[in-house]
Order: structure tokens, then C-alpha cells, then sequence
């Protein structure tokens, strides 16, 4: 006979694997909500038949273990139905940014061998699967389009008549695909940009994903009722890993927003009731800006969890005093370290939790070290190093590149410059690559400066971040014209926003006869940032 308290106690304990996740959240939390958006409500216990509906429809399709799977669309609830009943059919999650044109997206789509897209009809006047007419995807065998119109010309699968072709596929057969998931098997393939230029596939399993997010969501300390308004975008570990999976491990309700606003935010706040808001700095600065903030009803909001950028302390006195939260958390984490590394604690004080990402998540060693790779003193500056169980697996069929920054003895070297007071506490203070964050979102100058040297009128050019109030750090040019070439400011910026990512594109140009270089002929960017003051 079956031992009920046995049952419950077993489900308390930790999982190794996504599918292992979904199934225990609908055991705990069934009835509860799980996703909410525009009225729709979906309950723990629903979204695991849909996850394995959509399951079904990928071994209907041939989708075999392994294999990846691609999503590109917004943050709604048909994204967290595709991304985790891939998981549960074995497949590995690929992500792509919702503001990529259709050459960067398509590059990732290459470059991983995406078996399948998932995207979205329209969205911000973008034409998703349009974009991608033209570009060479020899891998990719279908398309399954989120909200099509009805009058879409396009050929492609529509979500609705994907999901029919779940029928082919007997429940056992899914099951049986969902068991077979390990917690060492790849649950996804999230692609960053490196100094080189070309994106580069950071590989991550399913135990050290739900690892990390179950000390994530433990500190922060989410509970089964909380609201959780994810405005962070699901293509990111913020708003994927530390949204949507920490939401399937505490009983969490999911509340996709798909474009911020700050009106729009307060609004949602005090109308669904959220207890938890996520966001870099730039979204709570915004907030604390805004005319109306005291019009609105903000006495549900318990948690924040901030990070990627400077923070001024009075922000975070801010934060708990006009904003009513409980508890601000800031954290440190890059892809290559499935999302995280440090998280400052409750009890922190708002100097700690401004000026430091606290200290290393529980069985993650944390080091400082020196050219040598030698630690050094507390309280010295050094490079920002990371050992333990949330390493990458490494980059996607890139071994040189893997073995370039995980070193013989295991630790991942960030590139991250930073401080360790004698409590452990990190503070950043620099890069040892030229990578700067704009709104939250990591900038490559490589990558940047790759796209602008295909303009026509250009010679040469080189990209740095400089500081923007409002984003923390935008991109600017220094471009070096070609004879005769006629081109200005307003030109290239509008020319850039046709061919990447709008956090990409450069705010500022400045025109130069040439650009500073060194005996090697390197661009000296500290040159640069002194002439852009």
C-alpha cells in the first residue's frame, strides 16, 4: 500500500530533469495556477498534459533525443508550453533574441542545427518568419508559427494544427521519451556573443540548471502563491532559468510580459497582484521615475532580484521604501555559468546589496586571481573565476574555444574583473574583454564593429561603451571613412538599426581621420574612451 506522507516527502527533495520537474509541480501544486497571461489561466496540473502534448506532436515530427529545438517569439505562454514540452520529448532548447534580424537569427539557426523553430506571426511590426525568407537553413524542417492571422499568406505549421498532430503519438511512447531524460543530457543551447564575433553555443544540462535555480529561488525566497511577473525575455537565463524553471520548482504563478512599459508595469502590479519583479536596474529606475508611481497600488510587492550594472545605494533604499519590497536581491551571473555565480542574502545591507552581487551561490568555489592564475589578496583587483557543479558543459562543437576559458583544473575564467571584500562579497569593477551592458543586455564591440565593416562608405571602425543614464552603457563608433565615401551620423545609426539587434545599435558616431593603434596594430580603446569624454 502506498505511504501518501512517503510520497510527499520524496517530492519535497530535489529533481535531475525538466520532465522530472513538470511532473512533480502537477503532484504539489495541480490545481494552482501556473501561467497567466490576457485571461488565460493554466494550472500546474494542465500545463504538464500540454507540455507533453507538445512532446507527442515532436516524436510525431521525428524530433529524436538530442536533437535542438529553436524558439523565437516574445515572452507569452505558448513559449513556455514549446520550450519545456521539447524538453520533456528530450530535445535541447535553443533560444534566439526577439530583437535579432533575420541574418543573426538565422546564423544561430545554422550554427546549432535547429531541427525545428517555433516562432510568432508578428510582433512589434516584425514579420518573424518573413525575415528568414531568403536564408540558407539546411537543417531546419519545419517552421510552427505562434498566433497566426487568419489571413497569413505563409506556409508554414500553425501552433493549433502542430498540436493536432499530437494524436499520432500513444501517451506510453511519451512517457517512455520523458523517462529516458538524464539530469546530464543537454537541456539547452543559450548562444553569446564572444570577442571574436560570432556567437558561440554555451551548452548546459537539465540537473545543473535545476541546481542552480533551486539555490536561486531558495535565497530569494520564493514560495508556492507568489506572483511572478517575468519581464525579462525568455530567450535569456534571466527571464527562462530564473523565471520560468524556479516558478515550476516553488509553485510560483508565471506572468509573461511581453514589452516593457512602465505605465503598463504599474498598472500590472496592482491589477495581478505581483509579489515578485525581476529586472535590471533600468526597470526599477524607470518605475521610481515615473509621474504617477504614487497613483498606483503597489502593497503586494515582497521581492526584487536586480544586477548587471552599477547600482546607486539610494536605488535600493528606494526600492524598499516607495516601492514596498521586502527583499532586494543582487546577483552576478553569465550564460557560461547557466545564469549564475553570486547572490547577495536577505539580510544584506542595501551598501552590500548595491555595491557587491554577494557572495558565491552554496558548492561554487569563487576566485580573484592574477595574470598567473594566482590568487590574490581580498581587496585587490583580479580576474573573476568560478569552479563547480554550473560550469558549462562548454561551447556547442567548439572545443578550442571551451578549452580557452575553462582551464585544466576546471575553473571558467569570466573576463570579469572584480573585488572580493573578506566576506566573500564580489564587487565588478571592470572587463577584461570589451563586452559593456546595454539595458541588461550583454554588447559585443567584435561583434558590432563585424557588421558595421560591411558598410559600404566604411574604412575602418571601432566600438566602445560609454555610460547612458537610463541604459547604463550604449555603444559608440569611431568610424574611419573611405576616400570619397559620403556618410554622416544619422545615416549609419538608421543603416544599423536595418542590420542588428536595436541594443546593438550605436547611439553615438564620431568621424576620425583614423583610429588610435598600437605597435601590433591594435585599435587602443583606452585611447578611444578618453576622446569620447
Amino acid at each position: 500500500m502506498k505511504n501518501p506522507s512517503h510520497e510527499r516527502a520524496q517530492d519535497t527533495g530535489p529533481v535531475a530533469t525538466i520532465p522530472q520537474l513538470v511532473q512533480r509541480a502537477a503532484r504539489l501544486f495541480g490545481p494552482q495556477t501556473f501561467l497567466e497571461e490576457d485571461g488565460t489561466r493554466i494550472s500546474f496540473g494542465d500545463f504538464a498534459q500540454q507540455a507533453r502534448q507538445v512532446a507527442a506532436a515532436l516524436l510525431a515530427r521525428g524530433i529524436q533525443t538530442g536533437d535542438r529545438v529553436a524558439i523565437w517569439a516574445p515572452n507569452i505562454s505558448e513559449w513556455v508550453i514549446a520550450a519545456i514540452g521539447a524538453q520533456c520529448a528530450g530535445a535541447v532548447l535553443v533560444t534566439l533574441n526577439t530583437r535579432y534580424k533575420g541574418s543573426e537569427a538565422a546564423y544561430i539557426l545554422r550554427q546549432s542545427r535547429a531541427r525545428l523553430l517555433f516562432s510568432i506571426d508578428r510582433f512589434l511590426n516584425c514579420d518573424y518568419p518573413a525575415m528568414l525568407q531568403g536564408e540558407a537553413l539546411p537543417d531546419l524542417q519545419g517552421l510552427i508559427v505562434f498566433r497566426a492571422a487568419p489571413d497569413t499568406a505563409h506556409d508554414h505549421t500553425r501552433w493549433e494544427d502542430f498540436l493536432e498532430q499530437a494524436t499520432a503519438t500513444a501517451p506510453a511512447l511519451v512517457q517512455q521519451r520523458m523517462d529516458a531524460v538524464a539530469g546530464s543530457d543537454l537541456s539547452d543551447i543559450l548562444f553569446t556573443s564572444g570577442t571574436t564575433g560570432n556567437p558561440k553555443g554555451v551548452m548546459t544540462s537539465h540537473e545543473q540548471n535545476l541546481r542552480a535555480f533551486t539555490s536561486f529561488a531558495d535565497i530569494l525566497g520564493l514560495c508556492s502563491g507568489d506572483r511572478y511577473l517575468v519581464i525579462n525575455p525568455f530567450f535569456h537565463s534571466f527571464g527562462y532559468k530564473a523565471g520560468i524553471l524556479t516558478c515550476l520548482i516553488k509553485g510560483v504563478t508565471l506572468l509573461p510580459h511581453a514589452v516593457f512599459d512602465a505605465s503598463d508595469i504599474l498598472a500590472r502590479i496592482a491589477r495581478d497582484r505581483i509579489s515578485v519583479l525581476p529586472g535590471p536596474p533600468t526597470l526599477f529606475q524607470s518605475l521610481l521615475a515615473h509621474p504617477a508611481l504614487d497613483q498606483h497600488d503597489l502593497s503586494t510587492l515582497k521581492r526584487a532580484t536586480t544586477g548587471a550594472a552599477v547600482i546607486p545605494v539610494e536605488m535600493i533604499h528606494q526600492m524598499k521604501k516607495r516601492l514596498g519590497f521586502e527583499a532586494v536581491i543582487t546577483a552576478y551571473g553569465l550564460t557560461e555559468s547557466c545564469g549564475l555565480v553570486t547572490m547577495c542574502r536577505a539580510g544584506d545591507s542595501a551598501e552590500i546589496i548595491a555595491t557587491t552581487s554577494g557572495r558565491a551561490i552554496p558548492d561554487v568555489e569563487l576566485r580573484c586571481v592574477d595574470s598567473n592564475n594566482n590568487e590574490v589578496p581580498r581587496g585587490e583587483p583580479g580576474e573573476i573565476v568560478f569552479r563547480g557543479f554550473n560550469v558549462m558543459q562548454g561551447y556547442f562543437e567548439n572545443a578550442a574555444a571551451s578549452a580557452e576559458v575553462v582551464d585544466r583544473d576546471g575553473w571558467l575564467h569570466t573576463g570579469d574583473i572584480g573585488v572580493m571584500d573578506a566576506e566573500g562579497n564580489l564587487k565588478i569593477t571592470d572587463r577584461l574583454k570589451d563586452m559593456f551592458i546595454t539595458g541588461g543586455f550583454n554588447c559585443y564591440p567584435a561583434e558590432i564593429e563585424k557588421i558595421i565593416a560591411g558598410h559600404s562608405a566604411i574604412a575602418m571602425n571601432a566600438v566602445i561603451g560609454i555610460p547612458d543614464e537610463r541604459m547604463g552603457e550604449v555603444a559608440m563608433a569611431f568610424v574611419v571613412k573611405k576616400p570619397g565615401a559620403t556618410l554622416d551620423e544619422a545615416g549609419l545609426i538608421a543603416w544599423c538599426r536595418d542590420q542588428m539587434a536595436n541594443f546593438k545599435v550605436p547611439r553615438k558616431v564620431r568621424f576620425v581621420d583614423a583610429l588610435p593603434l598600437n605597435a601590433s596594430g591594435k585599435v587602443v580603446k583606452a585611447d578611444l574612451r578618453k576622446l569620447a569624454q
